[in-house]
């Protein structure tokens, strides 16, 4: 009998000086998405590109033991403004260091060396696994479908990320 997927409860941000929840394609996007997947959208939030609001809904997030994962989108690039690494950087307890170097090798595919702007990063804190993914809805859909979609499966073999937010798994099967 095939093992049925188990869902986890996503918390979405975006990151934007300008967007709003009628403008937030890429927002709208990874929802979209994480549904279409069977998760659960726990609750969406569209912030401006500054460290501290950034760093205190995701801390909100982190502390809350009903959300599992936090997607996050926009604010990784380099221009003056882009903060989301260095507001998420600090909370975590351990980088998922394959997350940043897998997305570029993708999006090299896509939009060629331009890829190396971005600052894209994933990592667990507190139970909760946290990607923060750039602003384009490309990016996101090329994190989505290449990255996240399998590793938030927890049928995904031989390893996933969902295994190790499941409360009643906690690690790799």
């Amino acid at each position: 009998m095939a093992e049925s997927m188990i869902p986890l409860s996503v918390a979405v941000l975006t990151v934007s000086d300008t967007r709003t929840e009628e403008t937030d394609r890429s927002g709208q996007a990874l929802v979209q998405r994480l549904e279409a997947a069977g998760h659960r959208l726990a609750d969406k939030y569209i912030v401006p590109d500054d460290v501290y609001q950034i760093r205190a809904r995701v801390s909100t997030w982190i502390a809350d033991p009903e959300i599992q994962v936090v997607l996050t989108t926009g604010g990784t690039g380099f221009t003056g403004r882009d903060s989301t690494p260095e507001a998420v950087s600090v909370l975590l307890d351990k980088r998922i260091e394959g997350f940043g170097e897998l997305f570029r090798q993708l999006s090299w595919q896509e939009i060629g060396s331009s890829t190396v702007q971005s600052r894209c990063l994933g990592g667990l804190a507190n139970a909760t696994v946290l990607f923060c993914l750039p602003g384009s809805t490309g990016a996101c859909r090329t994190a989505w479908d290449g990255i996240l979609a399998e590793q938030l499966d927890s049928r995904h073999k031989p390893c996933n990320f969902a295994n190790l937010v499941i409360p009643e798994r906690g690690q790799h099967d």
